[in-house]
């Protein structure tokens, strides 16, 4: 099985850069050889669309990355596989938005669609944080930056759980908020937690399985929140992350080793499936798989 690798840290049988805007002739006659192909965690979209068409078998998978940009794709990737999220409401910009447009009560969330680890995420508690959010807006829109959401507030206890998804395997950690504070962050002073509610963790790597199934998603972080007044304690999807913090995987080292691991157990699937539909007269001298 002949194995393509544009990422830099995973040896193959093939490696390339990709040099330059996109992919060159040379790269894509790579790629078109390749039975898989390993790209860079946050490749450009040029890359990723051209190992996609050409190439049955692709990691990351960003299908969903690119069809639903944003925060405000998100929410309508969740709305369109009816996943369970906080109420949201979004807004392309400002012109679809005006002051008696949302259904909201005091508190709720004012996320712009772009950022990550808490950045550009507001709680909102009057009319006078939201006018803020709202200036900050038509700045950004001036800028060519455009998008935003409104959403429900969720009370949580000031947690949140992340589950990573590499390849085929699951790894799910809280992030546990200062003294209860909104933002469950590590740049703004979260703290890691890995024991605590194995249900809940179980819970929400169940229904993250059968949607990774669903769309190929193979390699992000995805948020979810658990509401306090819930009896159900329904895993909330709230955002997913291609590009996320190692600490709670153990660091950068460890998470390098799990994604090569991982990786590994991936091409190890395909190459099993790519065995089972050869004709038995393949299988008289069985090569081994070079990683």
């Amino acid at each position: 099985m002949k194995v393509l690798s544009f990422h830099l840290l995973i040896e193959a049988d093939h490696n390339r850069i990709v040099s330059g805007d996109g992919p060159s002739d040379e790269d894509r006659k790579a790629i078109e050889a390749a039975d898989a192909v390993i790209l860079p965690q946050g490749c450009r979209e040029s890359l990723y669309r051209v190992a996609r068409k050409h190439c049955a078998h692709v990691l990351p998978n960003y299908d969903v990355v690119f069809q639903y940009p944003g925060k405000t794709g998100q929410d309508a990737f969740f709305k369109k596989m009816g996943l369970p999220h906080p109420e949201t409401q979004s807004f392309q910009d400002l012109s679809e938005f005006s002051h008696g447009s949302h259904s909201f009560t005091y508190p709720f969330v004012f996320k712009f669609s772009w950022g990550g680890e808490g950045n550009n995420v507001f709680l909102i508690k009057s009319a006078e944080d939201l006018g803020r959010c709202l200036e900050k807006a038509e700045e950004w829109e001036q800028q060519d930056r455009k998008g935003f959401l409104l959403q429900e507030y969720i009370p949580t206890g000031g947690r949140s759980l992340r589950v990573v998804v590499i390849a085929n395997n699951f790894y799910s950690y809280w992030r546990q908020g200062q003294d209860g504070e909104f933002y469950t962050n590590l740049a703004k002073g979260a703290f890691i937690e890995h024991d605590s509610s194995p249900e809940l963790q179980a819970k929400a790597v169940t229904v993250l399985r059968d949607v990774c199934q669903k769309t190929g998603i193979n390699l992000a972080g995805f948020d979810f929140l658990f509401s306090t007044d819930d009896p159900e304690n329904t895993p909330l999807f709230l955002e997913i992350n291609v590009c996320f913090r190692c600490k709670g995987l153990g660091g950068v080292d460890a998470y390098n080793r799990l994604l090569e691991q991982d990786i590994k157990e991936w091409l190890n699937q395909i190459s099993q499936e790519k065995e089972k539909k050869m004709p038995d007269c393949f299988f008289d001298k069985p090569s081994p798989m070079n990683f």
